[in-house]
Order: structure tokens, then C-alpha cells, then sequence
């Protein structure tokens, strides 16, 4: 499906269903570099079971128009529309890395429109280190092999794709190599620069889910709890195993989760 929001077109898949703005909506947000296809595996039992289930491109991802946009706040005010064009007077949030930081904000600046959240990998702030800053900057493969490294724990490095003959971190490469170039460098930089998660956490007042991977070396889970603990209505799910990429590397555990705070 496509919407034109703040004048440039942009791409949301609802995989396979109609929206039907009668049922509740789930808004997926992806994270740094990369686009809808990262929710495939917990958006479809979704959007197959009774709810409207969202997964956008940011501006400048994937198959969205416009130019990417530099800051996490401009991000939060920007992502609140995209609902109101699908004809959603409230919606869940759920978001990954800076995905999460966007979602965030946005049940903080505009607690109208969130009545629900789900953040995954996801800490009160996200330093980025200057070499991988500095390699996205110069668009160097380097960036991408830098980001899919870390972000994925045991199983992304050994295997256990529940695709069969899929490769955990050969698709993402290939995804984070697909983006346009200056894409991955402003999302980093984005995420580096935002140091309002705390103050944020504690002014959200709807209910949330946090899921850390207990070996995630990019948003360790202990910062997720930093969060929980500033937040009202919060709950903490740690996934045994799991790295960054959560949602691909453990994606059962991470639907289970889902299923059970905001299903």
C-alpha cells in the first residue's frame, strides 16, 4: 500500500490483508538502515489474526519517497501521521533499535495516538562508535559488516535460520547494502545524537513491552531494564540466546511475547 505523508509517498505493507480501520492496528517501525521485511515473521500472525498489521519505510527506506530524517524527535512527530492517513484514530507502536527510540518519542510527544508499545533492542541511549560512524559516513561495505557482526549473538553467527537455506547475517548485508548511500549514516547518527530515552520512558504512560536479547553486544539487556524501571506500566521479556536481531534470530520467542502483551 501506498500513502503520501508530508507531501512524499510512502510504502506500507499490511501483508496480504486490507486495512480495515474497524479493527485494532499494530504500526511496525523498522531500525537503522533497513525496511518492512524485517517484521515478516511476527507482522503476518498479525495481520492474519484479526488485527491491522503495519510495517512501514521510513522516509528515504526501502520503497518510501523523501529524503531520510536526521533526528529521533523529527521521526516521532513524523511516524504519528502515518496512522491518521490509514484512518487509525489509535495506535500500538512496535519498534526495533532506532525503531524503538522513534516509537518512543512518539508515545511521549503524542500520547493521542499510542496506546500501546512494544520496544525491542532498544536502551536509553545508543552510542554509535566513531569507526562505524565514520564508515557509514564514507559508505564503506565496512558498515554493513560492522552493524550485521554485532547485532546478531550465537545463533545469527552459526546459524538456525527458521527460513530454510536463509542466512541470517548474509540478508541483512545485503539489506543494509541495498540502502541508498548517506542512509545508514544519518540513521546511526540519528540514534548516537538522542539522549532523552529515560526522560521519555518516564512520561509514557501506556502499556509496554521491552524485549532485550540477554546477548545483545549493540543495546545490552541491561539497559533495556534501565528503561522498564523508569516507565509506569512496563514489562521486561529477555530472550535466552538472542542478539540484537531478535525478531529473526529467536523470531518464535519474539512473536510469543508479542502475542501475550499487546495480541
Amino acid at each position: 500500500m501506498e500513502l503520501i505523508v508530508d507531501n512524499h509517498r510512502v510504502f506500507v505493507f499490511t501483508f496480504g490483508r486490507d486495512f480495515d480501520a474497524t479493527k485494532p492496528t499494530i504500526l511496525f517501525v523498522h531500525g537503522a538502515g533497513m525496511d518492512h521485511s524485517i517484521w515478516t515473521l511476527q507482522a503476518r500472525y498479525f495481520a492474519h489474526h484479526g488485527i491491522n498489521a503495519v510495517a512501514v519505510d521510513l522516509p528515504g527506506h526501502g520503497r518510501s519517497g523523501g529524503a531520510p530524517i536526521a533526528s529521533i524527535e523529527a521521526l516521532a512527530d513524523w511516524l504519528v501521521l502515518v496512522p491518521g492517513k490509514l484512518g487509525s484514530e489509535q495506535t500500538k507502536l512496535v519498534g526495533h533499535s532506532m525503531g524503538a527510540l522513534i516509537c518512543l518519542e512518539a508515545a511521549r510527544r503524542h500520547p493521542n495516538v499510542v496506546d500501546g508499545l512494544a520496544l525491542l533492542g532498544v536502551a536509553p541511549a545508543m552510542p554509535v562508535h566513531p569507526a562505524l560512524l565514520e564508515a557509514a559516513k564514507s559508505n564503506q561495505p565496512l558498515a554493513a559488516e560492522l552493524v550485521t557482526s554485532w547485532g546478531h549473538g550465537p545463533t545469527g553467527h552459526f546459524g538456525g535460520n527458521k527460513a530454510p537455506g536463509g542466512w541470517l547475517i548474509g540478508h541483512a548485508q545485503r539489506l543494509l547494502e541495498k540502502a541508498s548511500a548517506g542512509v545508514l549514516h544519518n540513521d546511526l547518527a540519528a540514534c548516537n545524537n538522542y539522549r532523552a530515552g529515560e526522560e521519555a520512558a518516564a512520561a509514557v504512560q501506556c502499556p509496554t513491552l521491552v524485549i532485550v536479547g540477554d546477548q545483545d553486544r549493540m543495546t545490552p539487556a541491561k539497559q533495556g531494564a534501565k528503561l522498564v524501571n523508569a516507565m509506569p506500566q512496563a514489562q521486561l521479556v529477555s530472550i535466552h540466546g538472542s542478539g540484537h536481531l531478535m525478531m529473526v534470530e529467536n523470531p518464535d520467542a519474539t512473536l510469543d511475547a508479542l502475542i501475550e502483551a499487546i495480541g
